[in-house]
């Protein structure tokens, strides 16, 4: 997973760069050496499976895109749903946010959230803020 993460953020930024008129491919480049920015939440939602997935899916899509495939890794018992989001000041910093949704209970789930970003000079801490910002909606 952490791989994959890498390799999503560099992506972003070298495009969020080449918009800019800068050079995406230093800037991917220099996104594989910075440091990271992660933080993980562990929630249990009172509803099932089906219904926390659903949940889930909403509240990813709207704080950002679908990375391909959406649905990362499918089974039985849990689900893994991917975004895209902005974090950081001004929403420039972009933020992969990965959640496992497991069944639980009859009527409650299990959900691992988990965000990353890229850390820059200017600490922002966009991967730590977005997880408690989605864990509060998710939480609702």
């Amino acid at each position: 997973m952490d791989q994959s993460e890498d390799k999503i953020l560099a992506e972003e930024l070298a495009a969020l760069a080449a918009v800019g008129g800068g050079n995406g491919s230093l800037t991917r480049l220099v996104a594989k050496l910075m440091r990271k920015n992660v933080h993980e939440i562990d929630l249990c939602i009172p509803l099932p499976f089906d219904d926390a997935v659903k949940r889930v899916v909403k509240v990813l899509g709207r704080a950002g895109r679908a990375v391909d495939p959406r649905h990362v890794d499918s089974g039985s018992n849990h689900e893994t749903i991917r975004v895209v989001a902005s974090g950081g000041t001004g929403g420039m910093n972009p933020v992969v946010v990965t959640a496992v949704v497991e069944k639980g209970g009859e009527s409650s789930s299990k959900v691992k959230l988990r965000a990353v970003a890229k850390e820059g000079l200017v600490k922002q801490r966009a991967g730590e803020k977005t997880a408690a910002r989605l864990a509060a909606l998710l939480s609702r």
